[in-house]
Formats: C-alpha cells, sequence, structure tokens
C-alpha cells in the first residue's frame, strides 16, 4: 500500500512540474527542487522498517549528495558550448563522478 502511495504522490508531482513548465518554468524548476522524494521516502522507510538510525543515516546521505547532484546542471550553464541533448549526456556523465565522491565523503563520515 505504501508503494502505491509513494508512486501515485510522485507521479502526480512530476505530472504537475511538467504541466507548470510550458507557462511558469521558474516555478516548476522551485517545485522539482523541492525534496519531495525525500519528504515522501524518509517517513516510509521509517514506517515499514521501525529503524530511526536508518533514517538519520539516510538523512545524512541526502544532505551530502545535494551539493554533489549540482553536477549534473553544469553542462547546462554553458549553453553557448552544448546543445540542449549534449548538456543533457555530459550531466549525466558527471553522476558516476558525483557518486564515487559522494560514497568516499560517506565513508569518511563513518
Amino acid at each position: 500500500m505504501l508503494i502505491v502511495l509513494n508512486t501515485l504522490v510522485s507521479a502526480l508531482a512530476i505530472g504537475v512540474a511538467a504541466w507548470l513548465s510550458r507557462r511558469y518554468p521558474v516555478t516548476a524548476g522551485f517545485v522539482i527542487a523541492l525534496p519531495l522524494a525525500t519528504l515522501l521516502v524518509l517517513p516510509l522507510a521509517y514506517l515499514q522498517h521501525r529503524d530511526a538510525d536508518s533514517a538519520f543515516q539516510m538523512a545524512r546521505s541526502i544532505l551530502v549528495a545535494l551539493p554533489i547532484t549540482i553536477l549534473f546542471f553544469i553542462p547546462f550553464l554553458m549553453r553557448d558550448r552544448f546543445s540542449f541533448w549534449g548538456a543533457y549526456a555530459l550531466g549525466c556523465a558527471l553522476l558516476p563522478v558525483g557518486y564515487f565522491a559522494h560514497r568516499a565523503i560517506m565513508r569518511m563520515l563513518g
């Protein structure tokens, strides 16, 4: 039941943001930047497993990951150098670099 609720709320948030993006791209960007997935996943994970330590560890991991995920957007700042798909592909290619940086930071934090 929780998976269905999570899926429906997530799909609704994505659908609303996609709909907004045509007329209000700045508002859509803000809506997508909200930690919607985190707001859904943390309580659902806690309710499912009843493990507060795991939920706190996941929240800490998310906090560390947030600035790293900005790597995806860097190519979009160079509009004159890349097409949309080029910027998108390069952004996706940078994410594994961010993943390994995240793992290293989390190991250092213990």
